[in-house]
């Protein structure tokens, strides 16, 4: 089973999130902040992450190249997501290492699509 870590501050997000993916047959679990994620993903592995970018004194950015500067999370991919559609948060994703990009509110079918691209 896919095991997706949700990094996203906004409680009903990521409640939505992961009741919407755990339907789908994800095994999902989730943090509020980035130093939570970056915990979470050293100690649960997941195959892919799913990182709100707005998560207040650490943003998704940061949080993602801490992510990656760790060996045994580095190979982990990042989904970003924000609710700016700017093609500049696009780039900045893209040059932290995120491997995709989606927007709020969030379309399940174009999420799900990603995840199985990206997820390894």
């Amino acid at each position: 089973m896919t095991k997706i870590l949700i990094i996203e501050d906004n409680e009903l997000n990521r409640d939505m999130l992961q009741r919407r993916l755990a339907r789908k047959g994800y095994d999902v679990v989730c943090a509020i902040d980035g130093p939570q994620g970056i915990a979470m993903a050293v100690d649960c592995l997941p195959n892919l992450i799913l990182m709100d970018v707005a998560l207040g004194d650490m943003d998704g950015w940061e949080a993602t190249r801490a992510i990656h500067a760790n060996p045994k999370t580095a190979t982990i991919p990042v989904i970003a997501l924000t609710a700016h559609a700017l093609e500049s948060d696009r780039q900045r994703s893209v040059e932290v290492g995120c491997v995709d990009f989606e927007t709020k509110p969030v379309s399940l079918p174009d999420l799900i699509e990603k995840i199985e691209l990206h997820a390894r």
